[in-house]
């Protein structure tokens, strides 16, 4: 679940009041070390794992849960490896119980985090659905984020990223769910093309598909002006 002072912050652009300035010592002590790779990246960047008081592994994907945290790359072979390998149980310094099918139930909730936030720009007037109107507000670039069936007609989607790209460069395209999914969570039948307005929701979303994307397809590409499923714009 998106919590009510996530919801917020994304409604407010993403921002918050800034504590002062960044030193390179602050910035290196905000970094996470994932615990099978070793590289060091921002927490965004990584997946939180904690330990509960029953030992057993719970992923805490809004990195709000008490405890140590436990880091990994966001792809489905760091999870395997971690787990296989028995690599929470070391950083941890104590027994845990990983579940066996942890990097299924990882990108299922990353899923839901992405679906949830295009539900709640919808809630917050941050988006349209529908050809035309994704068209227009492509045309008029106020677009943050292109949102597009994976199961829709390529013609289709390729139109309209190719205007939005036109208009923005740059310009993240989504392309992770079926119309089916995407329809759901808007309250209707089936959608094919949203379009996110600029600010909090759609760097939210696009962050939680970076992520998504690495878990389910292995590879984690630079969100900004990517399709975050593995191929690459325009292809």
């Amino acid at each position: 679940m998106i919590s009510e002072a996530e919801t917020a912050q994304s409604a407010n652009g993403g921002s918050k009041e800034s504590p002062g300035p960044v030193t390179r010592r602050s910035a290196e002590s905000s970094l996470r070390r994932c615990i099978v790779s070793g590289e060091r990246k921002p927490p965004v960047e990584l997946l939180r794992f904690v330990v509960g008081p029953d030992g057993i592994l719970v992923p805490d994907l809004a990195g709000k849960l008490p405890g140590r945290g436990l880091w990994l790359s966001p792809r489905r072979d760091m999870i395997d490896k971690a787990r296989t390998r028995n690599l929470f149980a070391r950083a941890a310094k104590s027994a845990v119980h990983v579940p066996e099918d942890l990097a299924t139930l990882v990108e299922r909730l990353l899923a839901s985090r992405c679906l949830e936030l295009i539900s709640l720009a919808k809630r917050a007037g941050q988006l349209v659905a529908g050809h035309d109107k994704v068209k227009s507000w492509l045309a008029a670039g106020k677009v943050g984020l292109l949102i597009q069936a994976v199961d829709a007609a390529e013609d289709g989607r390729g139109k309209l990223r190719a205007l939005g790209r036109a208009v923005t460069p740059g310009l993240p395209v989504l392309e992770l769910f079926d119309a089916e999914q995407l329809g759901r969570t808007l309250g209707r039948p089936a959608s094919v093309h949203i379009a996110v307005a600029p600010g909090g929701f759609a760097d939210r979303i696009v962050a939680e598909a970076a992520r998504l994307a690495g878990v389910r397809h292995g590879e984690i590409e630079p969100p900004r002006g990517t399709i975050p499923n593995g191929r690459r714009p325009g292809k």
